[in-house]
């Protein structure tokens, strides 16, 4: 039986890639999606089990939940990518009427609620109810000689990896509430490592600029690659990378690997 890999949010970029991308490594993926984009069909075609959930909706969640039991009584890793990108909001004058402030604080709440149930209370709440399908897979691959798995499951250990970013560790201007919410998710891979250990993997991937989108200008693209040092946009493959190399070691737990091209010694 193929080891199973369960992606959230992976119908488009960078989760689309890797999704395609294990699935040919040998893996059986199955994948959360939102919105059926046109990719959804390719990656069934590849073999890969789409399921569509609203994971910021707990009964829908419960649903994609019982479906994942139902395709696999176990997982070889979880690796949430599920994400969104809300700006936080202009802020009320101090003129501003009581009703305007309320209205502020809803919209506020609104922003920041968003980035927080998909970042973290998504990541918090799939963590606890998948555990078992976790723990299935180290105990059935610790039963007998699995010699055959070691190069591709990377041993007896199960993984869960966040994906966060480079704000969360150094804040946004713009964007607090979505800094704030993978700031949180980080702190959430520290604490289940403690937990989990020794026989489940906790890590984060925690990237930089990675990809334009198709519509971004020549000014921005060259404003954004000054930030790093490397100075390039490296795609959704260096993401791949590390998600391979985290699933094939025996000794990292824990630990947030910054994928941000030296960014962080650009800042001021």
């Amino acid at each position: 039986m193929r080891d199973t890999l369960l992606i959230t949010g992976a119908a488009q970029r960078v989760g689309l890639y890797c999704a395609l991308a294990l699935q040919q490594q040998g893996y059986q993926v199955i994948i959360s999606f939102r919105t059926r984009h046109a990719a959804v069909a390719e990656l069934e075609a590849a073999g890969v089990i789409c399921l569509q959930a609203d994971l910021t909706d707990l009964v829908s969640m419960s649903r994609f939940i019982a479906e994942v039991k139902s395709h696999s009584p176990q997982l070889r890793a979880i690796i949430h990518n599920a994400s969104d990108w809300q700006k936080d909001l202009p802020i009320a004058p101090t003129t501003a009427s009581d009703t305007d402030l309320l209205a502020q604080l809803q919209q506020d709440a609104a922003v920041f609620d968003a980035m927080s149930h998909i970042h973290t209370r998504a990541a918090y709440l799939l963590n606890r109810a998948l555990l078992p399908l976790l723990q299935a897979y180290v105990r059935e691959n610790s039963e007998g000689s699995r010699s055959e798995k070691q190069g591709l499951a990377g041993g007896l250990m199960a993984d869960i990896i966040h994906l966060t970013d480079f704000v969360a560790s150094v804040g946004s201007e713009k964007h607090q509430a979505y800094a704030a919410s993978k700031a949180a998710l980080e702190n959430l891979t520290s604490s289940l490592a403690r937990q989990l250990a020794p026989t489940i993997k906790v890590n984060a991937i925690a990237p930089a600029l990675l990809m334009f989108n198709e519509d971004d200008d020549e000014h921005y693209r060259k404003k954004a690659l000054a930030k790093s040092l490397l100075g390039v946009a490296p795609g959704a493959d260096e993401v791949l990378a590390t998600i391979n190399y985290l699933l094939q070691s025996r000794y990292i737990t824990g630990r947030v690997l910054p994928l941000d091209g030296g960014r962080q010694l650009r800042l001021p």
